[in-house]
Parts: C-alpha cells; structure tokens; sequence
C-alpha cells in the first residue's frame, strides 16, 4: 500500500468533536473531495494501529484499495447519509472490517464526511478470538504453582473474589464457589497472631496503590494441618473507590520450615559454643586453681626445705653449695611458670571486677608486645555477672592478640564503658586495616570466636575502619534493667525447703 510522503497542514483542517475522540467505536472525518483523511479518534488509531499523523497522510481508498466498488452513492445534499461496508487494511496488512454510516457536512464551506464505525466481526469470530484467549490463560494458569486469584475490596470495606483459580482447592481446601460465597473465609483462615501483619500489608498496599506482598501461616481444616503461603499481587483502582488486587498465593510451607530448621540448629549450635566457652573457663578455673594451691604450695614447700638443707651443707663443699644453688633456681622458675600459666588460664585480677582486669591486660600486651597501648574507662568499677565479665576478657585477649598478629599498629586503645542499659567495649588500632576478604576468610577463627562470644551474651560484635586508617572494634551487651534482674535472681534463689521462689510477673 502506497502512502502520501508529504504530510499534510493540520493547523487549520476541522477536527472530530470531543466526544467522538473519546468513543470507544471508530471516527473518522474525511474531505468530501478527495476522501482524505482529516481526523481520526483513538479507537481508529488503535484498530489500525496507525499513528494519527499517519492516518492524515492516507486517503479511505488507501485504506480499503477495494473502496468503492459495489458501495452505495452518497448524496450531493448537506446532511445524506449512506451505510457502506468497508474492509480498512491494519498495518500489520490484517484486515479491520466494519460498517460505516457515512454523513455529509460542511465546516467554513469546505464540504467533509463524517464516518462512524461498527466492527463487523461476527459472532462466531468473535467468540473464537474470546475462546482462544481464553485457552491462552487457561494453560498459563494451570501450569502456574499455586493460586491465581483477583481480590477486591469495595469503599465500605466489603471484600470479595471475583475470579479464583483452580487452585483454590489445593491450596487453601476451600472450593473457589466457597469463598465466591462467602470471602471471609480465607480471613478466618488466617492464624490469628498472623491477622494483623496482613491487614496492615493490605492497607499499605491499598493507600499506596504498591504491589502488596505478605507471607503467613493458615489452618486448613481439611487437612488439620497448618501451612505458610506467600501472597503477591498488585493493587489497581477501580470505580466508586473500590480497589483490585490481581496476583497469586503459593505454599511455601517447606522453605519456612527449612528457614526455621536453620534459625534454630543455629540457636543450638551457638547455645552449644556458649556453653563449651562456659564449661571451658570453669576448667580453666580449676586447673588454675590447682596450680596455684596444690603444685605452687609444693614447689614452695620444696623451696623452703631446700633453703634448710642447703644451710646444712658442709662450707667447704663448693661443688654441693652449686648444685643447691642451681635446685633453688629451678624452684623459682617453676614457681614463676605455675604463676604464669595459672593467670593465663585465668587471671586473678578477674577478681577484682572486669575495669582492673582490661587494665592489667592491657598493660602485660604493652610490655610484650611492644605496642603503645592504653586503657579507659568512665567507670572505675563495673558490676557484671562472671560469665559477662569473663566473655569481655576473653573478648578483648583475642583481639589484642589480632592485633599483635596481624595489625602492623604503633598504638592501640581500648576503652569500656558502661551507658543506661548496655556495655560498650571499643578496641581500636592504627594498623593496616581490615579488608572485607579477611573477615570472611575460613580460616578466620578469632573474629568468628569473638563474635560468637559476643552472640552469647545477647550482644553483637561489629568492625569498622578507623579514620586516620587501622581497624575498631566494638562490642556492645545489653545489661538486665533492675526489674528483670529481679526476676532472674528470684528465679534461681532457692527458698529454706530448697524449692524456688514463685515466678515475679509483669502486672
């Protein structure tokens, strides 16, 4: 088909009224002269899926190349009118038929037809375009997982179904004429601890005219079995203030239950390290303990025993006087080894509260280690439980360790502090840094450690890049309010018949 490359003046032709540019049949306004085509409505535009530019470009016998062979004459008069059949070639060369009631008019004496147009597709056709749409959708929604559902929910707040999928069954063990029925069934389906998180979803979703996802559990009756299903859909407006969603409902009861197999052997396994770490610093504790009570008492013993023999030895007998000599000196140095090895295995100072613990240790790094390194605290004394206070130690050994290890650091600072309701524990250095490959290295044990102590104790461990470059580390542990600590202290305090003191509840 052979079109006008020279695109008309549009600026003075007539125009089509409002009304037929909005009429969902086709329009057209021609020149009684030559049928070209002055205007045209959207519905035209779309149905032969032409631009409107081109449509003026084109003449009615470009668009029918049949037109006018065997068409009624149109009268000369203003106002004749005529019925014609016409088969308009689309773009895509399918053929548009329709029926045109064509009326003479005159607009600034220039003489114009107007067209109004009726498809001409037949009922069968019609249907069978319908049908095969139909099928279409019906074999995407059968090879869909799930249910593929429209919800809608009117001004008043009056939800309904228009349209479930066969799904419905499966799914939720309700037949779709069920909920058509009776919609608030799927409501109640929901557990009731769940019924909040989905209506507040559906409102947001509603106000905001946003895609509304929500995931939840429901009891299904017919199979006495609670299941998760997920919920995607996007929400459009209708009249009158209605609102419908169109989307699908899948069971994703398995992958919840798998996520939640993984959160609790998680939980398990960090209850597990918590209480290895526990169970290790109180063997800890009693072998250094023993150390010092059973094996420093005897090498002291043997000390002393030995400085009476040695007073005994004969003056002239150098070689005995050296041999006593080098004994004594072993006696030290074991005694200064079971000292050693005692306070690695637990300080002392640990006695004395965690502030003069981090302080001693802080002090052994910079004498060892070489590393300028100093302590701060906004409190001279902090009160923690043993397991709280021993888990910071080990905490802040490890990382000194670290940095000792790997930092490259002149300076370190360590600082503890206790706020409203927590502790907060910072080690910073201004070594080389850490890069994110390094914090997920397997074998990066210690942070993973100090973490997991970290996690114990309900607290969490977090690592950042210093400002003037190096690494800071923070700890940070919420401390029981004084109401809980009462309760966690009645609930361990046995009474005179050794029974526990009854629960304190919230009032």
């Amino acid at each position: 088909m052979k079109k006008s490359t020279t695109m008309p003046d549009t600026s003075h032709m007539p125009h089509l009224a409002p009304a037929l540019q909005a009429a969902a049949s086709d329009a057209y306004l021609f020149d009684a002269a030559n049928w070209q085509v002055l205007d045209a409505n959207r519905a035209a535009c779309g149905h032969l899926q032409y631009t409107l530019a081109e449509l003026q470009a084109m003449s009615l016998p470009q668009l029918a190349p049949q037109w006018p062979a065997g068409q009624p004459a149109l009268d000369e008069g203003i106002g004749a009118c005529a019925i014609v059949q016409a088969r308009l070639q689309r773009r895509d060369t399918a053929i548009h038929a329709v029926r045109l009631r064509l009326t003479r008019a005159e607009h600034q004496g220039r003489t114009l037809i107007l067209a109004l147009g009726e498809d001409l597709r037949t009922p069968q056709e019609t249907a069978a375009a319908l049908a095969q749409v139909q099928s279409r959708f019906n074999a995407i929604v059968s090879n869909t997982p799930g249910l593929v559902y429209q919800f809608s929910v009117t001004a008043d707040g009056r939800a309904g179904f228009p349209y479930l999928s066969d799904g419905c069954q499966a799914l939720l063990g309700l037949a779709p004429t069920q909920l058509h029925a009776q919609p608030e069934l799927f409501y109640q389906l929901i557990l009731p601890e769940d019924r909040a998180s989905y209506r507040d979803s559906m409102q947001a979703s509603k106000q905001a005219l946003w895609s509304w996802n929500w995931e939840g559990r429901i009891w299904v009756d017919a199979w006495k079995d609670v299941k998760w299903i997920n919920l995607r859909s996007t929400p459009r407006a209708l009249e009158h203030g209605t609102v419908q969603w169109e989307g699908i409902m899948t069971n994703i009861t398995e992958s919840r239950l798998e996520q939640i197999e993984v959160r609790q052997s998680r939980a398990r396994l960090a209850e597990l390290t918590a209480h290895i770490d526990k169970v290790k610093e109180q063997e800890r504790t009693r072998l250094a303990r023993e150390l010092h009570d059973d094996l420093g008492g005897n090498l002291t013993a043997i000390k002393m025993a030995l400085a009476m023999l040695t007073r005994r030895l004969p003056a002239g007998d150098a070689l005995l006087q050296e041999k006593a000599g080098y004994v004594d000196d072993l006696v030290d140095r074991s005694i200064d080894a079971v000292h050693r090895i005692s306070l690695d295995l637990r300080p002392s100072m640990l006695d004395l509260g965690l502030v003069a613990a981090l302080d001693w240790q802080v002090r052994e790094f910079a004498r060892q280690a070489g590393i300028d390194c100093a302590f701060a605290s906004n409190r001279k004394e902090i009160e923690l439980s043993l397991d709280q206070a021993t888990t910071l130690f080990r905490i802040a050994q490890e990382a000194l360790t670290n940095i000792a290890k790997h930092a490259r650091a002149s300076k370190v600072a360590v600082r503890l502090d206790k706020q409203r309701q927590h502790i907060r524990l910072c080690i910073s250095d201004n070594g080389v840094g850490m890069r994110p490959l390094d914090r997920a290295k397997p074998q990066s044990f210690g942070i993973r450690g100090m973490s997991e102590r970290a996690s114990a104790l309900g607290g969490t461990l977090q690592l950042a890049d210093a400002a003037g470059g190096g690494t800071v580390l923070t700890i940070k542990i919420r401390l029981a309010t004084p109401r809980e600590a009462i309760i966690a202290a009645a609930a361990n305090t046995p009474t005179q018949h050794g029974l526990r003191q009854p629960d304190v509840r919230e009032p």
